[in-house]
């Protein structure tokens, strides 16, 4: 499985920025798929996630604001990001988990958040 993540970019506080994750392969409706993000000099932390039955779960300090989703049929899942702030600025990463439990990563999308 190969992931392709796109929509990052650089926005004002308050605005708001869809990312993209494109996947290959034919695995990816049998996925947990989910974005994390890892800012400078902090951990990887989990954001969002979406099972393949569709059920989300959303790190707390973006309840409310993010929105995961995904289409099977265009092999894709999706982050919605609304009311950014500053501290959501950090490089955001796809991942896609198996039903054999083998994660992948994708290469990572820079989102900059300025006050």
């Amino acid at each position: 499985v190969q992931l392709q993540a796109s929509g990052g970019g650089s926005v004002q506080a308050g605005g708001s920025l869809r990312l993209s994750c494109a996947a290959s392969g034919t695995i990816f409706s049998l996925s947990d798929m989910n974005w994390y993000r890892q800012a400078p000099g902090k951990q990887r932390e989990l954001v969002a996630g979406i099972t393949i039955w569709g059920s989300t779960n959303y790190a707390d300090s973006v309840k409310g604001r993010f929105t995961i989703s995904r289409d099977n049929a265009k092999n894709t899942v999706y982050l919605q990001m609304n009311s950014l702030k500053s501290d959501d600025t950090a490089v955001y990463y796809c991942n896609a988990v198996s039903s054999r439990r083998q994660s992948y990563w994708g290469q990572g999308t820079q989102v900059t958040v300025s006050s």
